[in-house]
């Protein structure tokens, strides 16, 4: 595969979003301190600190993991920062870190936590995003992500090259199966949100066949998800929906892996969501080595 460089830069979350998740995560794992370094390691010690790759993957979350270490100990420094978005290969040095053994060795398991999980999330982004390069399809991440770190998460996914879909339930009109059951019908649904919505929300319905596809066009929404359907059904389906309606967005999402995605965005989609990109990733190992 080639390497497309992403320069995630733009995408960083101010500090107030994560702050406190990362305080709350330090808190869990301090109890009532390190025991172990209070016993072990003069507090007078100082030392200098890197975290390596122990295998290939795309960074994403060195803010974090610095964050960690400050709220421990503001006097600690920083260097040799890697640029998120970058490909890393097993061995390089994502972060440098100097200042007291003791902090260091207090912060370490919650930076490495973070980071860990965070370049896993966009290192398979970035798979995803590598299978589909050449088409006008995005990749992007749902709100399957993990409970209190989805502002995290979601930047991961950029961080590999993907794009986001809600941030949250106030972010735009999804209108699902349930949505759907409970107003008794597509067309109920979309009446009552286009009634009620504000002005700059558009409405998208989640189908399960070109028939209630066309109901969901006829009326009136602005985008469909096409769910679980087979690449072939949905090659048809843009077909038909692009026909009714030319600007339609159309998003695919269900049964879509690394190894179909390409048949699947190969059909004309606009949008491959995929909720495996924050539930089903496996964190990149890494590790920190002290050298006094």
């Amino acid at each position: 595969m080639t390497f497309k460089q992403v320069d995630p830069s733009g995408f960083v979350p101010p500090r107030l979003l994560y702050r406190d998740i990362v305080r709350s995560t330090l808190l869990e794992d301090m109890g009532h301190g390190d025991i172990t370094t209070s016993c072990t390691v003069d507090p007078n010690t100082h030392a200098l600190a890197d975290i390596l790759a122990k295998e290939e993957g795309i960074l994403a979350g060195l803010f974090v993991a610095m964050e960690a270490f400050s709220q421990v100990d503001q006097a600690l420094e920083f260097s040799n920062l890697m640029k998120e978005g970058t490909l890393f290969h097993k061995g390089d040095v994502l972060l440098s870190i100097s200042g007291r053994a003791s902090s260091i060795l207090m912060a370490e398991r919650t930076a490495l936590n973070f980071l860990q999980r965070l370049c896993g999330i966009a290192s398979l982004s970035w798979k995803y995003c590598q299978k589909i390069q050449g088409t006008n399809c995005r990749v992007v991440g749902t709100r399957k992500t993990t409970p209190n770190l989805r502002i995290l998460e979601k930047y991961a996914v950029r961080a590999g090259g993907g794009f986001n879909h809600r941030f949250s339930l106030s972010d735009g009109i999804l209108i699902k199966d349930n949505h759907i059951a409970a107003c008794q019908g597509i067309s109920q649904a979309v009446k009552a949100a286009r009634a009620k919505a504000p002005h700059g929300l558009k409405i998208e319905v989640e189908v399960t066949d070109i028939d209630q596809m066309k109901e969901a066009i006829w009326a009136g929404a602005d985008a469909v998800l096409l769910d679980n359907m087979t690449p072939s059904e949905i090659g048809r389906a843009v077909g038909i929906g692009k026909g009714l309606k030319p600007d339609l967005i159309i998003e695919a999402s269900g049964g879509i892996t690394l190894e179909n995605i390409d048949r699947f965005a190969a059909t004309g989609v606009d949008i491959i969501s995929s909720g495996a990109l924050t539930h089903s990733f496996k964190s990149i190992d890494l590790t920190l080595k002290i050298k006094l």
